[in-house]
């Protein structure tokens, strides 16, 4: 079955920097691209980060490019999220998502990220 599971979240101080995890299994990884959400709460999730399946094409939301890197290591299927220069509205649940069709979208559990002095 399709598992995404994510680590890394934490505390950190405004300005600083952290890295998100996703680990997959049950998908051909290297076959599809890979969606890093948010959710903040009281607010709707929102898609932050995209990368294609090779890893050469990504995409950003305005609110964190040119901070957020997404990177996708396909031998160990994994993807991952480096957040530099962190605010407080960063602050948010963080989703790993996968679409491997029209009605088939696979999400992970969530890992907490807190931007606060």
């Amino acid at each position: 079955q399709v598992q995404l599971v994510e680590s890394g979240g934490g505390l950190v101080q405004p300005g600083g920097s952290l890295r998100v995890s996703c680990a997959a299994s049950g998908f051909t990884f290297s076959s599809y691209a890979m969606n890093w959400y948010r959710q903040a709460p009281g607010k709707e999730r929102e898609l932050v980060a995209r990368i294609s399946w090779r890893g050469d094409t990504t995409w950003y939301a305005d609110s964190v490019k040119g901070r957020f890197t997404i990177s996708r290591d396909n031998a160990k299927n994994s993807v991952y999220l480096q957040m530099n220069s962190l605010k407080p509205e960063d602050t948010a649940v963080y989703y790993c998502n996968v679409v491997l069709g029209p009605q088939s979208t696979y999400w992970g559990q969530g890992t907490q990220v807190t931007v606060s002095a």
